[in-house]
């Protein structure tokens, strides 16, 4: 699976830069050349992609590796800053990322290869989602010149438009609404911090676990931003605020509650908004860092449950996403969680029931913001039930399906469940 991904993400990588060249944007390959020249936009991807890859390595070479990219970043930091520029550290991962897995390719040997090329994949796959994202936001400007906002925040009414509410929450004291935003930006390294933790025997054990959340990370990242180009919104602090700079629909967020409005039509955006927020996918990967945490010690679930929380009150508080947004993001996540949990099990029928029951949800999650958002804003007292409890039965369907704790018997290797126990993350050997 892990090949596989490489391979259809470096396919990707080559289709999005045909497809930057031919609309005279720079592109993800040219982008990723230009972040190791210059200054990357974000330091958070490049230094966890580089800490999942020495997940592989021993002590000394771990220490090595990233040693050699702080230097490399401070001495960046320092000319920035005696030239007078802005200080954007970064660049040192990026540079010793692709001189580690040349050295570990050439110049190592059997399962200690093995174990260090592993690593080093994970953040390479890392490194080329971050920049096929930049490059699929692009696209998204591109090809889909017109949003359909109007549709999401009508159905938000059956919701009580919890973007307007969040952000008398989130903006109550300018503390808490710098902790949310930094939250909110920071998922990468909260993220990386519980694939560490994961992946953290790797080495002493020799074998890697089965499961882990980079893998559901990676998988919405290639499958979530299509559905961006099927249901483009921009979001409410756009559409409906000051952010939009002249294109939005009304300048009322997040002082004015709506009103109500039976005849949404999609509306002309401008060329530089990218059309990002069906689903949420900031909802869908804290969602699953939630989930992933779920098995650790209790400061580690402590951290999952503060994190989807906070996150949740910054994609609403800060007006990047409407409260359906939320509820296909939850779903996106639940539907993919359950297709790569414990695939020592195999697709089993109630896998591909939970599998295929997700997958329908959340399409006709989507058709029912595009098609039914009056019937849905009109009549909330059956919509808001619905809309809530579609979501709520999905996850007590995965906690009773793909998440209930399994394990494997070592001299059968069959699998037996194990009701109420704490899953071993490490498979048997």
């Amino acid at each position: 699976m892990l090949a596989m991904m490489v391979a259809t993400s470096v396919l990707l990588l080559i289709a999005m830069q045909l497809f930057a060249n031919s609309h005279d944007a720079r592109g993800p390959i040219l982008g990723l050349f230009d972040d190791m020249a210059g200054a990357p936009p974000s330091y958070s991807v490049p230094w966890g992609a580089l800490i999942v890859a020495v997940v592989g390595l021993d002590r000394r070479a771990r220490t090595i590796t990233l040693l050699a990219a702080l230097l490399i970043d401070v001495q960046t930091c320092v000319l920035q800053q005696i030239h007078g520029e802005a200080i954007d550290p970064g660049k040192g991962p990026l540079l010793v990322l692709p001189v580690l897995a040349a050295v570990v390719a050439f110049r190592w040997a059997g399962e200690r290869r093995t174990l260090a090329l592993r690593g080093i994949a994970l953040g390479a796959l890392l490194i080329m989602a971050w920049q096929l994202a930049a490059a699929c936001l692009h696209a998204t400007i591109v090809l889909r010149p017109f949003v359909l906002d109007e549709y999401a925040l009508l159905a938000d009414r059956a919701l009580g438009f919890p973007s307007w509410v969040m952000y008398r929450i989130v903006h109550v004291a300018p503390i808490v609404q710098g902790a949310v935003s930094e939250v909110y930006s920071d998922l990468t390294f909260a993220a990386v911090f519980v694939v560490f933790w994961q992946l953290r025997n790797v080495v002493r054990d020799r074998v890697w676990p089965s499961h882990y959340l980079l893998r559901t990370f990676l998988v919405m990242g290639l499958i979530g931003p299509l559905f961006y180009f099927a249901f483009p919104v921009v979001g409410p602090v756009f559409a409906y605020g000051a952010e939009g700079v002249g294109s939005q629909v009304s300048n009322i967020w997040p002082t004015v509650f709506p009103t109500a409005d039976t005849t949404p039509n999609p509306i002309p955006f401008n060329n530089y908004t990218a059309r990002n927020c069906m689903p949420s996918m900031h909802t869908a990967w804290a969602l699953s860092l939630f989930i992933h945490t779920r098995q650790g010690p209790w400061w580690l679930r402590s951290l999952g449950t503060f994190w989807l929380i906070v996150t949740c009150m910054a994609t609403l508080g800060l007006g990047y996403h409407y409260g359906v947004d939320l509820i296909a993001g939850a779903v996106l996540c639940l539907t993919v969680e359950a297709a790569l949990r414990d695939p020592e099990r195999g697709w089993t029928w109630p896998r591909i029931k939970l599998v295929g029951a997700g997958s329908l949800l959340f399409v006709g999650l989507l058709a029912s913001y595009r098609y039914l958002a009056v019937p849905i804003a009109a009549h909330p007292e059956f919509s808001t039930p619905l809309l809530l409890g579609s979501l709520a039965a999905l996850w007590v369907a995965f906690n009773r399906g793909a998440a209930r704790p399994y394990a494997v018997s070592e001299s059968t290797n069959s699998v037996t469940a194990h009701r109420g126990s704490i899953p071993d993350p490490r498979p048997s050997r």
